[in-house]
């Protein structure tokens, strides 16, 4: 399927996210993850979501592999998903915890005629004078801006993937 690509990307995005904000949480349960995703990233801030939320979820019920699936290869999930994620953040400090994306639209700079401004289509022109001799001034960030904690603290479960014992972060 075409969309499986982009999601597997995501997902793999969300699993970055996930370990910067563990090591920096010092055990704390985290509430909520702010991120900001400039729109030159080519990471789609729905699907970004959709996986935090993948990976918050449990197993379906009754869940197995999709029929005709076969063995799984090399201790891969099978094809189709439904085992994609299980509750990968069951456990950890990131339990039940929402992702917020915020999408940086594209920004330039005209190096010709100095204007500033952002991108009306994905041509990377100056909108004033049409040269193409721009900077890109916003839209390929890619940052964890903050997150929220919870007053409790959260003992890791060791068995949960993720849970490892967390940095210490000092003040």
């Amino acid at each position: 399927m075409p969309g499986e690509d982009r999601a597997m990307h995501e997902l793999s995005v969300c699993r970055s996210i996930a370990d910067v904000v563990t090591r920096h949480a010092a055990g704390r349960p985290v509430t909520r993850v702010h991120v900001r995703v400039g729109q030159l990233r080519q990471i789609v801030p729905e699907t970004l979501a959709y996986c935090w939320e993948l990976m918050n979820a449990g197993p379906p019920e009754n869940a197995g592999p999709p029929e005709n699936a076969g063995p799984p290869e090399n201790g891969a999930d099978p094809p189709g998903g439904q085992v994609l994620a299980g509750s990968v953040l069951a456990g950890s400090v990131l339990a039940g915890s929402v992702l917020e994306v915020e999408s940086v639209p594209v920004s330039v700079c005209c190096r010709v005629c100095g204007t500033r401004g952002e991108l009306a289509d994905r041509a990377l022109r100056c909108g004033t004078c049409g040269a193409a001799g721009v900077t890109i001034v916003t839209g390929e960030e890619f940052l964890v801006t903050s997150f929220e904690v919870a007053s409790d603290p959260v003992v890791p479960d060791p068995a949960a993937p993720g849970s490892a014992a967390p940095d210490t972060v000092e003040a």
